[in-house]
């Protein structure tokens, strides 16, 4: 699984925010969305692709604890927040060095500098599950 990063600031930088910072123009986009497009193309002509997902931004997340044995809800995590999961490719390949391989190639997205100079991607092998647990 590659799991892809962003903080509500990388969200309000592409969309704008109440500041009246304006968000990425269609012209900023279009680059990063072809290569997504080109990306996604690559790992299903090589087998490879799964499933791919992307999530709303944090702001709309809602965190659901207990407290005391009664569940908790609250809005968050909140906008200073650092990074959270943004989106993720699940991928069906040879090795752990080749699903890395693959998420390096996320490095070469053509994202504006504010975006690009802190993305990373996490990859991380997803367990199988192997039935009931023996005791």
């Amino acid at each position: 699984m590659i799991l892809m990063y962003a903080s509500q600031r990388d969200y309000d930088a592409m969309s704008g925010d109440a500041e009246g910072h304006p968000g990425l123009s269609p012209e900023d986009f279009e680059p990063m969305h072809a290569f997504m497009r080109a990306f996604g193309e690559d790992l299903e002509r090589s087998g490879e692709f799964v499933e791919t997902r992307g999530l709303a931004a944090p702001v709309h997340t809602r965190r659901v604890g207990s407290k005391d044995g009664v569940p908790v809800v609250t809005d968050g995590p909140y906008a200073e927040t650092e990074e959270v999961l943004a989106g993720y490719w699940i991928v069906e390949c040879e090795s752990f060095d080749r699903a890395t391989e693959i998420a390096a190639r996320l490095a070469e997205c053509p994202a504006p500098e504010q975006l690009a100079a802190n993305a990373y991607a996490d990859v991380r092998p997803v367990e199988e599950f192997r039935g009931e647990p023996v005791i």
